[in-house]
């Protein structure tokens, strides 16, 4: 099988790898699509992200969807949950799996993630997806859920006001998900104009140019001066963060969902103190993939528009040049024919199934 992997800044290569074989409670998943993240994007550009960098050839992706080959789910389609946790430490007891410090992550560290053809994956990890979502949308359930952590974290309510600040992906859900929770104003910032357009498209109120002069001006005509009564912070610059807290009335709660690029995050702390904020940070997400799953079904969120731009795993790298230039939204690098694959993996499988778990 074919493995995309990143040996360091700018350096991501094709290698031809020997087709796992699953173990005890995992599956082997035919990886059928993967998005690529803002957090991707750093280990591509940066050789890492935040604390963790690279040691080793790293396969990285962790936004993914597939098919269960072999065993007694052969040929369900499923969404991946990327994270392992251990399960047994306090967070985990108490319902925090995302905030597991031995928890295993796709493509983070030293687990390899899903820039390839075939993986296996714990069983309890992998979601059946109805047949009314795409595996392009299945893979999109990672950043929706991403959002919909967010969400729950600010609290928000019926009637609330909202600004979101930075419109990729995550924000463009967090904007859906907002008016979905009945958000009467969303007000969005992004400095690129094709994400302005989106986030109005996804339901945002106003959608404002990222300068402090602009954004004032329309958030003041947006609020009636007032401010929002829930930020969303989801560019990962000291930018976004101060517009966030500018955008916020006294005694309002920020979410910072942005990743920055020298793991570290400054602002002024007297204009937050004044107001006396409540500063929340996003850790992935905590159990949300059936949620997520269940509002794609009623179709209260679209992810599909979200989707820009699509490559097949042979032209990875300039997936990621494309999605690095940010010209679109989301990037999607997707399976090759399934001619291709059953040429790469038909007769591993059937050489190495048991009789009972072969594919027909």
């Amino acid at each position: 099988m074919r493995s995309a992997r990143l040996h360091g800044i700018g350096d991501i290569r094709l290698h031809d790898e020997p087709v796992p074989g699953p173990g005890p409670g995992t599956s082997l998943i035919r990886v059928t699509a993967v998005g690529i993240c803002g957090s991707d994007l750093h280990w591509y550009a940066e050789a890492g992200i935040g604390d963790a960098q690279l040691g080793a050839p790293l396969v990285i992706g962790h936004e993914f969807a597939g098919v269960i080959e072999g065993g007694p789910r052969h040929g369900e389609r499923v969404a991946v949950d990327p994270a392992i946790p251990c399960g047994v430490c306090e967070p985990c007891r108490e319902g925090n799996r995302n905030l597991c410090p031995f928890i295993d992550f796709a493509g983070h560290g030293t687990t390899d993630g899903a820039l390839r053809e075939f993986l296996t994956w714990p069983d309890q990890l992998l979601h059946p997806l109805p047949d009314e979502i795409t595996d392009a949308d299945g893979a999109m359930l990672e950043p929706l859920g991403v959002a919909l952590h967010a969400l729950d974290l600010g609290h928000l309510r019926a009637g609330f006001t909202v600004a979101v600040i930075g419109c990729g992906p995550i924000g463009l859900c967090l904007i859906q998900l907002a008016r979905a929770a009945g958000a009467t104003t969303i007000v969005a910032a992004d400095p690129l104009a094709h994400r302005r357009q989106a986030a109005l498209q996804c339901g945002a109120t106003v959608a404002l140019a990222a300068d402090p002069g602009s954004f004032g001006a329309g958030l003041r005509e947006a609020t009636a001066g007032r401010g929002v009564d829930v930020g969303f912070e989801v560019a990962g610059t000291d930018a976004a963060v101060a517009l966030t807290i500018a955008a916020v009335r006294p005694g309002a709660r920020v979410v910072l969902a942005g990743i920055p690029e020298d793991d570290r995050t400054t602002f002024s702390a007297s204009g937050a103190r004044r107001k006396g904020l409540s500063l929340v940070m996003v850790r992935r997400m905590n159990e949300t993939y059936p949620r997520a799953i269940r509002l794609l079904q009623r179709r209260a969120v679209d992810v599909s528009s979200l989707v820009t731009d699509r490559f097949p795993l042979s032209q990875v790298d300039q997936a990621f040049r494309v999605a690095q230039a940010r010209t679109g939204l989301k990037v999607m690098v997707e399976a090759d024919t399934p001619d291709d694959v059953l040429g790469v993996w038909g007769e591993v499988l059937s050489a190495a199934a048991p009789s009972g778990d072969r594919p027909a």
